[in-house]
């Protein structure tokens, strides 16, 4: 057994020896199609020489610097590249070094806000189960997953409450359009203001695209249009969680450009840096940073690694392959393709409930039965079950349980790079769909 604490106490993972591309070899000498980027993280695949280059280029000038001492070039061209065109008023950004450390980054700014801005009442935030953004206390306090948090409960904030998902597959009734689905959720979001006080809720935050908890569920037209005109009647603040969802990953540069709204803060991390170095960050809009601007003139917040200049070089790396390469296109385009392919071969299979995703980012529900969308016994862990089997078929995808109320439903996600073309995407539909049905059978 190893040494190290890996996820699972009781095994060891395969070791990864080498990726190049879209593909990642073990130490036995299998190769795997790297199908959904980790965790929806490496969008530029693996081995990437400009990328390398880059962070060479930048360990050969500097390696470090604090920054309550000096700034680094590349954290500034960095900011430059995302914000320096204030896409939808966001003017700043602050980088660290996960989601998890970007959304504490982005509760701590929200809070300092409204304290800077003469409301330090504001002391609650509004968040939905069934949602996820971070496994740090404060972060995992927001999320909603509630397998997540059980072992945590008695140590995690009251300062969140939480209200439901945009789940249209599970949770809208089937005579209820989508604009009365929108309506009750938003009405369920007021009745949470007024009973906090409107004027105590610091900001309702969510994921643009919800990742790993419920799988790749976007919301229905209208809702986050809906969800901002109750924050901005309450004076609060909304912010977007694309740390899985952003960067691209969706077919946009920000998840939120296809929605008709823009966040006051947004988490980024995964698609940031592709998995380089450890990189998140967030990306203000101005108003809140004249707020703390004309108050204190400060952000009460830090970290040692924070703005890391080898780690915003890779990521500056990875944003420029992107541009200069029209990956988003290419996302657009082969988004198409992975959901005709994953419709042709599952849309009709008697346990998959739903497809679901935008860009390169999607997901299949299981079910036991299609008209009755009931799920399988959690202990039969199908999802870990598909996990194994497509591994054996050398492909990797993200497997999660829980998908329901944190311990009933099982999904499979697929987000593979940007780079990947059409062939590829075939064989990961057909290794995929193997999968399924083999794990299917095995039960």
């Amino acid at each position: 057994m190893s040494h190290l604490v890996h996820r699972s106490l009781r095994s060891d993972p395969p070791l990864a020896v080498s990726g190049q591309g879209i593909y990642v070899r073990d130490a036995a000498g299998h190769t795997i199609i790297d199908g959904s980027g980790g965790a929806a993280v490496a969008c530029l695949g693996h081995g990437h020489p400009r990328v390398i280059a880059a962070m060479t280029a930048q360990i050969d000038t500097l390696c470090y610097a604090h920054t309550s001492l000096f700034s680094c070039e590349s954290a500034e061209k960095l900011a430059d590249k995302l914000v320096g065109h204030a896409p939808g008023g966001l003017t700043h950004a602050y980088f660290c070094s996960s989601g998890s450390e970007g959304n504490e980054a982005a509760l701590k700014m929200a809070r300092q806000y409204f304290i800077e801005i003469g409301q330090p009442q504001r002391r609650h935030f509004i968040a939905r189960r069934q949602s996820y953004h971070g496994n740090t206390l404060g972060a995992l306090a927001a999320g909603g997953n509630a397998m997540r948090r059980a072992p945590y409960a008695p140590i995690l904030s009251d300062a969140f409450s939480h209200v439901s998902p945009c789940y249209a597959y599970r949770d809208r009734a089937d005579d209820e359009s989508d604009a009365d689905y929108v309506a009750r959720l938003a009405a369920e979001l007021e009745a949470e203001f007024q009973r906090l006080g409107p004027d105590t809720v610091i900001a309702f935050i969510a994921e643009t695209v919800v990742g790993a908890t419920l799988g790749c569920v976007a919301g229905v037209p209208g809702y986050f249009e809906a969800m901002r005109a109750v924050c901005d009647r309450h004076g609060a603040l909304l912010i977007l969680d694309e740390v899985m969802s952003g960067v691209g990953r969706c077919g946009t540069m920000h998840a939120w450009e296809q929605e008709g709204i823009r966040p006051d803060i947004q988490v980024i991390a995964k698609g940031l840096g592709g998995g380089y170095q450890p990189i998140g960050g967030i990306l203000v809009h101005g108003r809140v940073i004249e707020g703390l601007s004309g108050g204190s003139g400060s952000f009460m917040h830090g970290h040692t690694y924070q703005a890391h200049p080898v780690a915003c070089a890779a990521a500056l790396a990875v944003q420029e392959v992107i541009e200069q390469d029209g990956l988003i296109a290419n996302v657009q385009a082969m988004g198409r393709l992975l959901e005709q392919r994953l419709t042709e071969r599952l849309g009709n299979h008697r346990n998959i409930g739903d497809i679901r995703g935008r860009g390169l980012f999607w997901a299949v529900e299981f079910v036991t039965d299609r008209a009755t969308r009931t799920p399988f016994d959690p202990a039969l862990k199908l999802n870990e079950r598909v996990k194994r089997e497509a591994f054996d078929r050398g492909l990797a995808c993200y497997p999660m349980g829980g998908t329901i109320d944190g311990r009933l439903g099982d999904h499979a996600i697929l987000a593979p790079p940007y780079i990947v073309d059409a062939a590829q995407i075939e064989m990961i539909v057909e290794r995929f769909g193997d999968a399924i049905d083999a794990a299917i059978t095995s039960i």
